[in-house]
């Protein structure tokens, strides 16, 4: 073996590696029953960050024009409280936050398709805890949807 083959395999991650190996994965969602593209399919992470930089924005625009009006770590921690309020109040509704809107996507529960405010209230709170958004499976959904049973799809 080439030691740029091995290299290769090694930066490119598990995934790549057990493909070299013959290991078929699927698709992000196939073992959700989700389409490959198109509506009902697994969002992908560029869509999903974009609409977390817009919630958070929108978040911080409200604290700092509602709350104070100069930018400190207090208005950050009320920010961080607007934005756990907007999640639980639109996800558990609605099933998106203005910020997934805007980039088409929306949350469904696995079970039932919608999302209840009980749902939503975990799912936010392992949000806002950032790691569990940061540890993601193969489909790629985060920690926070899988213990939600949740998942973000495009519509």
């Amino acid at each position: 073996m080439d030691k740029r083959q091995a290299v290769g395999s090694w930066l490119s991650g598990p995934r790549a590696a057990a493909e070299d190996a013959g290991v078929d994965f699927g698709y992000p969602g196939q073992q959700l029953g989700l389409p490959k593209e198109g509506p009902g399919s697994i969002a992908r992470p560029g869509r999903r960050l974009g609409a977390l930089a817009v919630d958070w924005a929108v978040c911080v625009l409200i604290a700092y024009g509602l709350i104070t009006h100069s930018y400190s770590q207090a208005n950050s921690n009320w920010a961080l409280l607007i934005f756990f309020v907007m999640s639980v109040l639109t996800v558990g509704t609605i099933g998106f936050t203005p910020g997934k809107r805007l980039f088409g996507l929306r949350v469904l529960a696995l079970d039932t398709g919608t999302v209840n405010p009980l749902r939503a209230l975990l799912r936010t709170v392992l949000l806002c805890l950032a790691i569990p958004a940061l540890i993601w499976d193969r489909d790629g959904r985060g920690l926070h949807d899988r213990l939600a049973r949740t998942v973000e799809v495009r519509i």
